[in-house]
């Protein structure tokens, strides 16, 4: 297309501000809307780390013999609505037939130029702009009861390890000699350097937003409820009441771009990986880098002001309000890790991760509509891919081919399902 042709960019979250700002920086007309603001839903409430390591799927082989025992286990990090079952369990059947080994490797073999150069990517994003105040180069910790516990986790290291991940080991003294928050229940940790956090994610994605409105975006907060269609081709949008000329759109929504795909005659299969996070204000110390508090599932992330407990794994749909049971995982998991740690208060958010079954996010051109393009779909790796699927976004837009393969991520996949 027109290297100023418009192109409008629906979800202003962590992939849609990137692809918005590197569509502006290639000199695009671009107008951004969402219908909360910049950052608003899962890119603020994020766990807000770098994990460019995290290219292992949740469905790793023999998870079918596990989950019986996760939803009765108190401790276990995943939960579900049981009144939600019956709808999800189509969807369900499709995400556990990549419980494989075969599937396993294949999904972490493409994650991997998404999430693994995260730290990179998000530099590249934030140079110049005042966004890099938030982004901080770090240690990224996984702490473990002992080097049992560690060993247990070998097929999701190993996969970590074949994607250039090795861990420094820790044992108990030299995890309390690095990290003096921890307590006796850590005796061992895996640390890897090359990582980062951002110590603000909402302030982070809003400061990005407003580099691409200085660049010339126009931002609009409104509802998207039509993009329009002359012959195959969009044309425009309905936003807030308002038509929208534009030659592009980018579906960037997350967890919510179902309908509009439907729309547009492709029915993906996306879910709600709902999240969690505890915050801690005032907290007596903060950790030197980000904990994934392994018998939790979650990460502990140094923040401005704060210290936020982040991860969980439920699925209950995009109607239902947050569960307590999450939020009290959370609060007894920490306390074990980190017992002597305290904190003047709290606060508790839910949001909305957006999961397709095989785990790998929808990225590229949809199908039979000339001029659509989605970019969605990274389940809870949002925040680290978010920079390089905007990039790649904006560069096939652009009718540039990036320089990895993009077969793994088509939107077309789902119109052969």
């Amino acid at each position: 297309m027109d290297r100023v042709g418009t192109v409008a960019v629906v979800g202003a979250g962590i992939v849609g501000v990137a692809t918005a700002l590197w569509l502006a920086r290639d000199g695009h007309r671009v107008v951004l809307i969402d219908k909360a603001g910049p950052g608003a839903g899962a890119s603020s409430g994020n766990a807000g780390v770098l994990a460019s390591c995290a290219v292992v799927p949740v469905t790793e082989p023999g998870l079918w013999r596990q989950i019986p025992r996760m939803l009765l286990d108190r401790d276990a990090p995943l939960f579900l609505r049981k009144t939600y079952l019956p709808r999800l369990i189509p969807w369900l059947m499709r995400y556990m037939s990549h419980a494989t080994d075969a599937e396993a490797r294949r999904i972490a073999q493409a994650l991997f130029p998404i999430v693994g150069d995260s730290l990179n990517d998000h530099q590249a994003l934030a140079a110049g702009t005042p966004a890099e105040r938030w982004l901080v180069p770090s240690d990224y910790v996984y702490l473990y009861k002992d080097r049992a516990a560690f060993e247990g986790d070998g097929y999701s290291w190993g996969l970590k390890r074949a994607a250039g991940f090795t861990p420094q080991e820790m044992e108990a003294v030299e995890v309390r000699a690095y990290e003096p928050l921890v307590g006796g229940a850590v005796g061992f940790a895996a640390r890897m350097g090359g990582h980062g956090h951002i110590t603000d994610p909402g302030a982070y994605v809003a400061a990005l937003a407003a580099e691409a409105e200085r660049l010339g975006a126009r931002m609009i907060r409104a509802e998207v409820t039509e993009v329009i269609r002359d012959n195959g081709r969009v044309t425009g949008l309905r936003a807030g009441g308002e038509s929208i000329a534009c030659d592009a759109v980018a579906i960037t929504a997350g967890a919510f771009s179902g309908p509009l795909c439907k729309a547009l005659g492709l029915r993906v299969p996306l879910e709600s990986e709902r999240g969690y996070h505890l915050e801690l204000w005032e907290p007596s110390a903060m950790p030197r880098a980000p904990l994934m508090v392994t018998s939790g599932a979650f990460v502990a992330t140094p923040m401005e002001g704060r210290l936020r407990l982040a991860g969980m794994l439920e699925f209950g749909g995009l109607e239902a309000g947050p569960s307590r049971a999450p939020f009290d995982l959370l609060r007894r998991k920490l306390r074990e890790a980190m017992p002597a740690l305290t904190w003047a208060r709290e606060t508790e958010w839910m949001g909305h991760r957006p999961a397709l079954p095989d785990s790998l996010p929808a990225i590229g051109p949809v199908p039979g509509v000339q001029g659509a393009w989605l970019g969605f779909g990274h389940h809870h790796v949002g925040l680290t891919g978010g920079p390089k699927t905007g990039r790649l976004l904006a560069q096939m837009i652009a009718g540039r081919a990036p320089n990895i393969d993009m077969a793994p991520y088509a939107p077309a996949r789902f119109a052969r399902a």
